[in-house]
């Protein structure tokens, strides 16, 4: 299993002190100490994850998120953002622009650690019940073994999180999910995660595929469920 993590940070003190944790638990590190240096990195290496700070010299972090979502090659890469502690609106620009999680600043590596052990785990092949197989609605294909969306022949590029609401949502067809629900299915483990991700997310589920946008009805002061066909 590639175990290959890509850390995006100006700051020497906070690249050594992550490297320290990190390595100890025997991940592969590879450093980039600015936005360009980090987008280029992301693009050439391919790693398996990538921690990225917000606040970078000559590209900040939102922009080089931008630009690996953009890029059909890495789209699907996690990406962990670190952010100002109780900056909200760098969070939610950063979700609707497809991370996969945030730590907010200052940070306990212990919990950096635990955040990328734990996307590592959900992505590791395991022996699955019967239902994680294929899931059909329409012209939307999901296909957990593949780890791929296809609408209308067409392979959709989402996010790792938004690829686990849309099964949440599709295994759960017809029934109403509370966003509570949808975080703790599609989480697993959480912290710092707010409702409003799951939000964002849906946002962003309607945007990409068009059966979606009537599909995923919001239901008030409940949640989300997805429109039996």
């Amino acid at each position: 299993m590639d175990r290959s993590i890509l850390i995006v940070e100006d700051e020497k003190e906070i690249r050594d002190l992550l490297a320290h944790y990190l390595r100890k638990e025997g991940f592969a590190l590879s450093f980039a100490r600015d936005g360009e240096e980090g987008l280029s990195k992301a693009l050439s290496d391919k790693p398996a994850l990538i921690l990225l700070d917000i606040l970078l010299p000559e590209m900040d972090g939102l922009e080089v998120l931008r630009g690996i979502r953009s890029n059909r090659e890495i789209a699907g890469t996690p990406v962990i953002m670190l952010t100002a502690k109780g900056d909200e609106t760098d969070r939610i620009v950063g979700l609707e622009l497809g991370a996969d999680d945030y730590v907010p600043k200052p940070f306990s590596p212990r919990e950096v650690v635990a955040r990328v052990k734990a996307i590592f785990r959900r992505s590791v092949p395991r022996t699955v019940p019967a239902e994680e197989g294929i899931y059909k609605k329409g012209e939307l294909l999901l296909d957990v073994a593949r780890h791929e969306v296809r609408y209308r022949d067409r392979t959709v590029p989402l996010t790792s999180k938004e690829f686990r609401i849309l099964k949440v949502l599709m295994i759960s067809e017809g029934k109403v999910l509370s966003r509570e629900t949808i975080l703790d299915r599609a989480w697993g483990e959480r912290t710092h995660v707010l409702d409003r991700t799951v939000d964002v997310h849906i946002a962003n589920l309607r945007r990409k595929i068009p059966l979606l946008a009537k599909a995923i009805e919001t239901v008030k002061d409940a949640g989300y469920k997805l429109r039996e066909t």
